[in-house]
């Protein structure tokens, strides 16, 4: 009686099941809430944000109010980037149609992808000092079904962006391109291609949030930026998709500009850099908030947290997580706390 879009009946894993029974007596190295791990947020300027009048007036605008979208210059607010997805699915797929995205990257677009019908079909990325696309499988899982080329700028969890070459790949390939970047504000080093929205050769998407770009999850915005050979017939299309939800609250809508210039881009981009430092053995990243362990081969990587759980009181993520291949494989947050992350990294190497 129940749609068959998503797996129902997914077990928890058994990292997750001792993680439980453990919870409070372990270092937690894979907390990626901001809100969580000590930062410093402008108390009284965040609060002040939503003292504009004007929230208590509902005035809804389809693609967002002009304040909001001016802040982002964006084309369409959203209520978060996962509703940003659902939209643009909806836009450019029909059910059974296909999208590609990144392998290894965050678990998360298969579920999007499948309570709108669509399948996902992954490309893999490869390692080799440095992350990189592997574009001739990309190519050849492309069918007249697939409708996307899915790309997170900078990954999660391998925290690679697309290099010039690479764009010049996909837009090669005719298909419009999702350019999640979310976590471009974060790169380690100067970044090359600080979009993927200036291409000028393919209809692409860009999104972006206030839950990384502010360190503000809990706020809820989100919002799309459309450019490229049919930009104009695409923002028509998801005109009326926008005003079929109009999910974005009014009053953070209002309080967008202070809560961008309040946010804590500064504090988490500096913590991001000191974590960093500390691992000189990582896999390389050039952004993001994760980094990758490789660790003996004499257990797998589930194997290795649950020992590091229950050994040394550390909790990590194992790679399969991420669909990480050829490990065993860590994935440690580099948003910890410095202090919770210079002692569990002791104990993990200890």
């Amino acid at each position: 009686m129940f749609s068959s879009r998503l797996p129902w009946n997914t077990p928890s894993n058994a990292l997750s099941r001792r993680a439980e029974q453990l919870r409070g007596q372990y270092l937690d190295l894979t907390e990626s809430n901001p809100t969580q791990v000590g930062l410093t947020y402008d108390t009284d300027r965040i609060l002040a944000a939503f003292h504009h009048p004007e929230i208590l007036q509902y005035s809804p605008d389809a693609r967002g109010l002009p304040i909001a979208l001016q802040a982002t210059r964006a084309d369409f607010m959203t209520a978060s980037t996962s509703e940003s997805y659902s939209w643009l699915f909806k836009l450019l797929c029909d059910p059974g149609d296909e999208v590609l995205a990144p392998r290894p990257s965050y678990p998360l677009f298969d579920l999007l992808a499948g309570l709108e019908g669509v399948h996902v079909k992954q490309y893999p990325l490869r390692y080799a000092e440095g992350w990189f696309i592997d574009y001739e499988t990309l190519k050849a899982e492309i069918t007249p079904r697939t409708k996307a080329i899915l790309v997170v700028h900078p990954n999660n969890p391998t925290g690679s962006f697309v290099s010039p070459a690479e764009l010049d790949q996909l837009t090669a390939c005719g298909l419009p391109i999702i350019s999640d970047e979310v976590f471009a504000g974060y790169a380690l080093e100067p970044n090359p291609l600080p979009t993927l929205g200036d291409n000028g050769r393919v209809l692409t998407f860009v999104l972006d949030g206030l839950s990384k770009s502010a360190g503000l999850p809990q706020m809820k915005a989100g919002w799309i930026r459309v450019s490229g050979p049919g930009a104009d017939e695409a923002r028509h299309r998801l005109e009326l998709i926008a005003d079929t939800y109009l999910s974005i609250s009014t009053p953070v809508q209002w309080a967008l500009p202070e809560l961008l210039a309040a946010g804590v881009q500064t504090q988490i981009l500096h913590r991001l850099r000191t974590n960093r430092a500390q691992l000189p053995a990582a896999l390389r990243i050039d952004g993001g908030w994760c980094a990758i362990l490789r660790m003996p081969a004499t257990r797998s990587d589930e194997e290795w947290a649950l020992h590091l759980l229950e050994h040394q009181h550390v909790l990590v993520q194992p790679g399969y997580f991420f669909d990480l291949e050829g490990g065993p494989y860590l994935v440690v947050s580099l948003l910890t706390e410095p202090g919770t992350f210079t002692e569990g990294l002791r104990r993990i190497t200890a």
